[in-house]
């Protein structure tokens, strides 16, 4: 198993438990790009064009409802990998 798949089972496992830069990496595999604000906030905006936003803290430990927006988006785009 690749390390990629590695890290996309790790998101789709209910109890493990995900970095912030383990996030980062899968968001910006699909094109999504960090924008870090400058008011010295510890939350990042990730975006892509014609997908909403998404916002994670930069924390050690993710709370699950982050990893729930972010395995949507893998959802997503395996669904668009396979329609064409």
């Amino acid at each position: 198993m690749s390390k990629w798949d590695k890290l996309i089972h790790k998101l789709k496992s209910s109890s493990a438990e995900i970095r912030y830069e383990e996030l980062k990496k899968i968001l910006e595999e699909y094109g999504y790009k960090a924008r870090e604000t400058s008011g010295g906030s510890s939350h990042i905006t990730f975006r892509k064009e014609g997908c909403n936003n998404i916002t994670v803290p930069r924390h050690k430990k993710i709370k699950r409802a982050y990893i729930e927006l972010v395995r949507k988006v893998v959802e997503e785009e395996a669904k668009n990998e396979d329609d064409g």
